[in-house]
């Protein structure tokens, strides 16, 4: 029977370790090849030489289970490197199908003392990074289109996070690039649905070396059975996306983890108030607002912490 994949060419970026390399060898064990990215930094923070390390070592686990894959070596917020990323896929296997976007840094601090380059480079790296490697990719699939007379198989599956929705107090670099990638990611399948084309973004759960320190108070089971942050939780989610079974799930937002999926609706009105005259002044504006506001529990949407209320295996 063939794999769902079977014949189509992924590229995973940070695929190295953690959630990418969790994707990679997923995709791969559906039937895709693989192209394996990660820039191989020793730091989470982004930090250190670039390494062929983690990249090769992905490949050659995905080659050694029978697999077709290859490492490449690059910084996805370059943007002649995401661009030589592309071109190594379409070179090696002829073209490119599906895209993972998962490469990221850290870089933690309180908006009161983050400094101008923590800020930067997170925002390079997360939020560039997507719209580089997206970029390249979506420029393919226009082609192809176009030479096809029709659609084509193109998937584009982005890294969001959680952050982004509740806010994370110490990472106000980190939660306005992954805002950004949903709002990249809707605006992409706006515009690539007409070749084919879709674009999703998932908000994952997973204890990688990027999130040591957010789940450091979440012990693995000890009974021996898979822990629920494992970044293999996710992948599943990334290889269905990546299928033609996924053709009609577009520009949507999916939170994943620990053997669960909840789809996120886009922001709906919760409450709606109309002048009593031509314009508000400030005072009708407090009459309605200030009570409306007064009356909601604090954080009422996301409460304090529940983003991260996990119970091993929920």
């Amino acid at each position: 029977m063939a794999q769902p994949l079977e014949g189509l060419t992924a590229i995973v970026t940070g695929a190295g370790r953690g959630l990418g390399r969790a994707e990679a060898l997923e995709l791969a064990r559906l039937g895709a090849q693989v192209v394996v990215n990660d820039y191989g930094q020793s730091g989470r923070d982004g930090s250190g030489a670039a390494s062929a390390g983690p990249a090769e070592g992905v490949a050659a686990e995905i080659r050694a289970a029978g697999g077709r894959a290859v490492a490449h070596v690059g910084d996805v917020a370059d943007h002649q490197q995401a661009g030589e990323l592309v071109q190594l896929a379409i070179d090696t296997y002829g073209r490119l199908d599906i895209l993972v976007n998962n490469a990221g840094i850290l870089r933690d601090r309180m908006v009161f003392s983050m400094t101008e380059d923590e800020w930067d480079m997170v925002i390079r790296v997360h939020l560039k990074g997507h719209f580089n490697t997206t970029r390249f990719a979506a420029a393919h699939w226009r082609e192809r289109s176009k030479a096809a007379g029709g659609p084509v198989h193109g998937r584009i599956i982005n890294t969001s996070s959680e952050a982004f929705l509740a806010g994370s107090a110490g990472q106000p670099n980190y939660a306005a690039a992954k805002g950004g990638i949903v709002g990249l990611t809707t605006s992409t399948a706006l515009a690539l649905a007409k070749y084919g084309v879709t674009a999703n973004a998932i908000c994952p759960r997973a204890r990688t070396r990027m999130t040591e320190d957010v789940f450091a108070g979440f012990g693995e089971p000890a009974d021996g059975r898979l822990d629920p942050l494992a970044p293999e939780h996710v992948a599943p989610l990334v290889g269905y996306l990546a299928a033609p079974a996924a053709a009609r799930v577009n520009g949507q937002l999916l939170v994943v983890h620990g053997g669960m999926v909840a789809i996120a609706e886009r922001p709906r009105i919760a409450a709606k108030f109309d002048t009593a005259k031509e314009l508000f002044t400030f005072e009708e504006l407090d009459e309605l607002l200030t009570p409306y506001y007064a009356q909601r529990p604090p954080h009422e949407t996301f409460a304090a912490g529940e983003v991260l209320a996990l119970k091993h295996g929920s």
